[in-house]
């Protein structure tokens, strides 16, 4: 019989002795003056609880110490940006939407103001204010789903019975209004699919004081655990100049005290009266570090809570009318290129759209922002200790196939 060899598992452990697999010689590190030292070259991946997902780190350690990582991606690679060029412009909808999986309205708004901005279009104004409301309540249904799996990974469970609670809360008016959970595929180029079903917007404005009334909850249990202080605060500090080295984005950015949004810096939908009125306001806090980047997201979910009330509240004073624009069968945007991005959840998102003239994209390049808060990880992550990698790791929220795309 054919002997049969085990299969080498991902996280096992390579160690290279001397000038070994990490490249180092005889230096005065771990083993005293003039010992070779044993390097370890630590694969964390790609298949693994502490990633999100396929994503694939090579940690070289000294001892416990972290001197160098490489995060690897492409596992989920599936090619979108080339499949955008074979759609039109009501098909990519439905492949933008899911490289975030958990912004998938905020994907699809991308999409659809590059190809109105390419044709001219002006929107319904039902259309602007509610695609405002959908597009804040996608963002706090992203943040609580890392305010809830976080501290899982720090050794907290209870939280995420929280989170999922209030996140359970708001899906249920975004599936009663979308028809779905995850893939909305309610943005149409020139508005939205169809209109609100009858007191929506009631049952809409309950679910928001519901939230709001049960977030203190979430915050005692998480903020003031002695515990979770210690895993977070003074862990994985990013400074402003790493930021815009690699072009961090979103709550990473603004917890490092980065004064930048584009709700309010480069408004589009109705941002622009939200911030005149106050309603949209900059959450930041500078120490940067993982405690910092996790405080935003809570501190970021009562602003988006704010601003649907206030869209509740316009869209009740608007007299009813079309909630988007009837469109030619064969949709095709003219001859030239445009760029649209957004704010979503996780920190900025940008379609670049290049058309000539027919009913598909000649190309669409789309610019993620989890791309850039991975990139960054080789920097923050050098010099740590093992056991804080996990920390560190989640609070650089991130989607995997926003990496990957």
């Amino acid at each position: 019989m054919t002997e049969r060899r085990p299969m080498k598992r991902p996280e096992q452990i390579v160690v290279g002795v001397g000038a070994g697999a990490a490249g180092f010689g005889d230096h005065e590190r771990g083993g005293g003056p003039g010992m070779a030292t044993q390097d370890m070259v630590l694969n964390i991946g790609p298949q693994h609880p502490a990633t999100h997902g396929v994503l694939r780190l090579r940690l070289t350690l000294d001892g416990e110490r972290i001197v160098a990582c490489e995060p690897v991606v492409g596992y989920m690679h599936r090619g979108v940006e080339k499949l955008f060029e074979v759609r039109d412009y009501r098909q990519i909808i439905v492949l933008a939407n899911r490289h975030d999986w958990l912004s998938a309205f905020s994907n699809e708004l991308g999409v659809v103001l590059a190809v109105e901005r390419m044709l001219g279009m002006e929107v319904p104004a039902r259309a602007v204010w509610l695609r405002t409301l959908l597009a804040e309540l996608n963002r706090v249904l992203n943040h609580l789903m890392f305010m809830g799996s976080y501290p899982i990974e720090l050794g907290a469970i209870t939280p995420m019975f929280y989170a999922f609670r209030e996140r359970e809360t708001i899906q249920a008016v975004m599936e009663e209004l979308s028809g779905g959970r995850m893939h909305y595929m309610f943005n149409r180029v020139g508005g939205l699919k169809e209109d609100l079903p009858a007191g929506w917007l009631d049952r809409c404005g309950q679910a928001v004081t519901a939230v709001r009334s049960r977030l203190p909850q979430i915050e005692d249990l998480i903020f003031g655990n002695e515990i979770f202080q210690a895993r977070t605060q003074n862990v994985g500090i990013l400074s402003r100049e790493l930021i815009d080295a690699y072009g961090v984005s979103g709550p990473i950015s603004r917890a490092s005290g980065v004064d930048f949004d584009l709700r309010r810096d480069e408004p589009y939908l109705a941002y622009d009266e939200l911030v005149a009125d106050g309603v949209m306001r900059l959450s930041l806090r500078a120490e940067g570090d993982c405690y910092a980047r996790f405080g935003l997201l809570l501190d970021q979910v009562q602003v988006s809570l704010d601003i649907v009330e206030a869209c509740l509240d316009r869209l009740r004073s608007l007299d009813r009318g079309p909630i988007n624009v009837r469109l030619p069968k064969i949709l095709k945007a003219p001859e030239g290129s445009t760029y649209a991005w957004t704010e979503n959840p996780l920190g900025i998102n940008g379609y670049y759209l290049v058309s000539r003239g027919e009913k598909t994209p000649w190309r669409m390049k789309l610019r993620s922002a989890s791309f850039n808060n991975i990139a960054v990880l080789p920097e923050v992550l050098t010099g740590c200790v093992v056991a804080d990698m996990v920390a560190i790791l989640g609070s650089m929220f991130f989607v995997v196939g926003d990496i990957d795309k």
